[in-house]
C-alpha cells in the first residue's frame, strides 16, 4: 500500500493510473479537488478496489494520521501542491498555505506515523517529495543547465512556497532521520492537464476559434518532459533513490515558448484542420507578460541517468503529438473542466495588451 497526495491532480493522477496499471499495489489517494483536481481524471479506477480515494487536505493533521493509522502505506508521495505561478502572483497566500504549511503539517504526521513502525519497516519506508525546476531561478540562454548542486534562486511566489517546502523535506532528514527523497522536474505535458497551462491552453483555444495568448515575445524557454516519462522516473527513484538524494527529472527538450505554439498549431492542422482552410497560427496574439517571468529553465538529469538508469522514452515530437492527439480524443473530458470559474480566469489572465 503506498499514500499519494494530490492524485487527482494532473501529474498526480497520471502517476496513480500509471501505478495501478503496472501492478496490483493498492493507493490511497487524498485530494483536495481545488479546482485543478478532477475526479473524472480517475473516472476508469471508480470500482477498482486498489483506488481508495479520500477527498482531504494534506494540512488536515488529524485525517493524515487516521488514514496513516488505517492503511499502513510503506511510502508517501506527495504531489499536493498549488503549482500555477500566474495564479501565485494574484493570490500567494494559498500558496504559502499549501505548499508550506501543508507539507509541513503532512511531514509531521508521516513523522509520527515512521517513528513508531517496526524496525524493518521503518528502514524500508519512504517519503518522496515532488517539486519543480523554478525553485533554482532562471538561467541566461548560455548558461548551463540546472543540476542538483544549483543554489535556490526562486523568483515568484509559487516557486518559493516549493522551494521552502523542498527546504523542509531536506530538514526533517537531516533533524529527524525521516527517509525522504527530492524530485525537481521540469515542466510536464500529456493526458489530463488543466487548460490554463500552456499546451492544453493552445489546444482548446485553437479548437474553440480564440486566439492563442503568448506572453512577451514567445521566447520564454523551457525544457519539456512528457507526465508519463515523469511518472516513470518517480517510480524508479523511489524504488532505488539514495535516501535525502535530490533528482532532477527533465525530457532533454529546450524549447520557446513560441515553437511549442507553433508546434501545437501545425499538428492541429493536421488532425484537426479549421474549416476555412486556414492556419491556426493566425489566432496567436502576444500579451502583456507576466510580472517576473523567468527567462529560461533547462534541467540537467543525467545523475538520475548515471545512477539509476532512468531516461525519458519519449522525444518532444512523439510527446507532443501523443498529447494533441489526446485532446482531440477527450473533448468532454476538456469540457466537464472547464467552469464558469475557469473562464473568468482565462479572461482576466490573457486580456490582450
Amino acid at each position: 500500500m503506498i499514500l499519494v497526495t494530490g492524485g487527482a491532480g494532473f501529474i498526480g493522477a497520471n502517476f496513480v493510473l500509471d501505478w495501478l496499471a503496472q501492478g496490483d499495489e493498492a493507493v490511497v489517494n487524498l485530494d483536495k479537488l481545488t479546482y485543478a483536481g478532477n475526479l473524472e481524471t480517475l473516472a476508469s479506477l471508480e470500482n477498482d478496489p486498489r483506488h481508495i480515494f479520500v477527498q482531504g487536505d494534506i494540512g488536515d493533521s488529524a485525517l493524515v494520521d487516521r488514514l496513516l493509522a488505517e492503511h499502513r502505506p510503506r511510502a508517501v508521495l506527495n504531489f499536493a501542491a498549488e503549482s500555477h505561478v500566474d495564479r501565485s502572483i494574484h493570490g500567494p497566500e494559498d500558496f504559502v498555505q499549501t505548499n508550506v504549511l501543508g507539507t509541513f503539517r503532512l511531514l509531521e504526521s508521516v513523522r509520527g506515523y515512521w517513528s513508531a513502525l517496526l524496525q524493518e519497516q521503518k528502514t524500508a519506508f519512504r517519503f518522496l517529495h515532488v517539486s519543480t525546476d523554478e525553485v533554482y531561478g532562471s538561467l541566461s540562454s548560455s548558461d548551463p543547465a540546472f543540476t542538483e548542486e544549483n543554489k535556490y534562486e526562486p523568483n515568484s511566489p509559487y516557486s518559493a512556497s516549493k522551494a521552502a517546502s523542498d527546504h523542509l523535506v531536506r530538514a526533517w532528514h537531516h533533524t529527524y532521520g525521516l527517509p525522504v527523497l527530492t524530485t525537481n522536474c521540469s515542466n510536464n505535458y500529456g493526458p489530463f492537464h488543466f487548460p490554463e497551462k500552456l499546451i492544453p491552453l493552445m489546444i482548446v483555444n485553437a479548437l474553440a476559434g480564440k486566439p492563442l495568448p503568448v506572453y512577451g515575445d514567445g521566447m520564454q524557454v523551457r525544457d519539456w518532459l512528457y507526465v508519463k516519462d515523469h511518472c516513470s522516473a518517480i517510480r524508479r527513484v523511489l524504488e532505488a533513490g539514495k535516501l535525502g538524494e535530490t533528482y532532477n527529472v527533465g525530457g532533454w527538450n529546450e524549447k520557446p515558448n513560441i515553437e511549442i505554439v507553433h508546434t501545437v498549431c501545425a499538428l492541429l492542422d493536421e488532425l484537426r484542420p479549421r474549416v476555412d482552410g486556414r492556419g491556426y497560427k493566425e489566432q496567436i496574439t502576444f500579451v502583456t507578460d507576466r510580472p517576473g517571468h523567468d527567462r529560461r529553465y533547462a534541467i540537467d538529469a543525467r545523475k538520475l541517468e548515471r545512477e539509476l538508469g532512468w531516461k525519458p522514452a519519449e522525444t518532444f515530437d512523439s510527446g507532443i503529438r501523443k498529447t494533441v492527439e489526446w485532446y482531440l480524443d477527450n473533448a468532454a473530458w476538456v469540457r466537464n473542466v472547464q467552469s464558469g470559474a475557469y473562464r473568468d480566469w482565462v479572461k482576466k489572465q490573457y486580456e490582450a495588451a
